[in-house]
């Protein structure tokens, strides 16, 4: 069902061991409020990445919106998702605008051309997955290597935490985790759904309320780059933000140098998204395998759309699946809502700026119970399908794979090509296992995933 939601009990109560399934929904002004937990768990990496990208952040806030809809609708509604800005493409982008000379609109148009052209190639490939059969799937991913992949997205963002997030303001990472674990667990109801949320909106308040009584602090700024003393809320961007206006949409340029360069982030993408459609569907007990296809094109279609206007790549978000594995409601319509209020921040660089204030310390605290969540469904997969670590094909290339996305380590190809952390651990558990098989001179392994 693409539109249409059914209520789930009396919209309000969930009893222990329920969930919201794709197709039902809770009371309208609930599922208002878990759009809005999706729309901040994937804020943050969705304007960081495309500021690492030198790519506008108001418009990929804005096209994540289009892009998941579009989604939606091309899964008939099936896989709930999430389409952010994806880090798969950093390392490409950077290294054409060393190529082209920085941050021009020059080079802008050229790295938006390439991802386009990434796209398309995404939305075959995922074109070929639905007519060639699902099987195809199960054998590139069987049971171990999906659980890897799902397990490496969830822990090979650790970094982003550890470097990013944490450092910059240690202790109230470390508060705004501790409430989020409290709400959680304490509150059964609504609030205990949405503690995300609350955790993070806690920790914004708290942030600001101790500037006031305490002062600054001192610490990594990630405005500057350096430990200075500075403000944890910082709220001259709102100031200055106007409250209705449109982001900077630019056409793209496509140059076949600067293609070759972003291509090999498509297989770590594929890898994603089967990964990310693996994991929704361990968790609603569903069969999603018909839809693999389906949402590897869709996400292509989607990184198609955004970089036409000058948008960021587009992936299957971790950080909102992670949201539904801790509030238990994987209801569409969350999405849908999440869609629009993020096309409706795209116009409203006021409130872009408001969220995009929230302390790094508090994105910390938030993010470190996210990531960890989605790794240990990649070790739920394995349990639920008795995954042999005692055979060394199994062991050695799964545990590599992982390690590399953790470290992050960088694999230095040329000084234009550069593979490092999920994709590089991507391509070494998937690569790595097959290698191995055969090898060993066994079959491929077609087991479905449990779930």
């Amino acid at each position: 069902m693409v539109l249409g939601w059914t209520k789930q009990g009396d919209g309000k109560h969930l009893a222990p061991g329920e969930v919201v399934r794709p197709d039902e929904r809770l009371t309208w002004p609930r599922m208002v409020g878990f759009g809005a937990q999706h729309v901040i768990a994937m804020f943050g990496a969705t304007f960081v990445f495309p500021l690492v990208m030198g790519l506008d952040p108001n418009v990929a806030i804005m096209m994540s919106g289009v892009a998941t809809i579009l989604f939606l609708l091309i899964v008939k509604g099936k896989v709930p998702s999430y389409l952010g800005t994806s880090a798969s493409f950093v390392g490409g982008v950077i290294a054409i605008r060393a190529l082209m000379g920085g941050d021009t609109p020059a080079a802008d148009a050229i790295v938006t051309g390439a991802i386009l052209v990434a796209g398309i190639v995404l939305a075959l490939a995922g074109l070929a997955i639905h007519f060639l059969g699902v099987q195809v799937i199960h054998r590139i991913f069987p049971p171990v290597v999906t659980g890897a992949v799902v397990m490496l997205i969830g822990f090979g963002l650790a970094f982003v935490v550890a470097d990013v997030y944490w450092p910059q303001d240690q202790w109230m990472a470390l508060v705004t985790m501790a409430i989020t674990f409290v709400v959680i667990v304490a509150f059964k109801g609504f609030i205990g759904r949405i503690g995300i949320l609350v955790g993070l909106v806690a920790g914004f308040l708290l942030s600001w309320g101790v500037d006031k009584v305490f002062g600054n602090v001192t610490a990594f700024n990630a405005a500057t780059g350096k430990i200075d003393t500075h403000p944890r809320v910082n709220l001259s961007s709102v100031a200055q933000a106007d409250w209705i206006g449109l982001p900077s949409f630019h056409g793209p340029d496509i140059r076949f140098g600067a293609v070759l360069l972003v291509l090999p982030a498509v297989i770590a993408l594929i890898a994603e998204n089967i990964g990310h459609v693996k994991a929704v569907g361990e968790m609603t007990k569903t069969d999603v395998d018909p839809y693999v296809g389906r949402a590897v094109a869709a996400d292509g279609i989607g990184t198609v759309v955004t970089s036409a206007v000058g948008g960021s790549p587009t992936t299957t978000y971790a950080e909102n699946i992670g949201v539904m594995a801790a509030t238990r409601v994987y209801s569409t319509a969350a999405y849908y809502i999440a869609g629009v209020i993020a096309i409706l921040f795209g116009l409203c660089p006021k409130f872009g700026a408001l969220v995009a204030a929230t302390p790094g310390g508090v994105l910390g605290g938030v993010t470190v119970i996210l990531y960890g969540m989605i790794g240990l469904l990649g070790a739920k997969i394995w349990v639920e399908n008795r995954v042999d670590f005692a055979d060394p094909v199994n062991m050695v290339p799964i545990g590599a794979g992982i390690i590399l996305a953790i470290g992050p380590v960088e694999q230095i190809i040329t000084e234009e090509f550069r593979l490092q952390g999920i994709a590089f651990g991507t391509i070494v558990v998937v690569g790595g296992y097959h290698l191995l098989r055969w090898i060993a001179g066994r079959p491929a392994e077609i087991r479905e995933t449990a779930g």
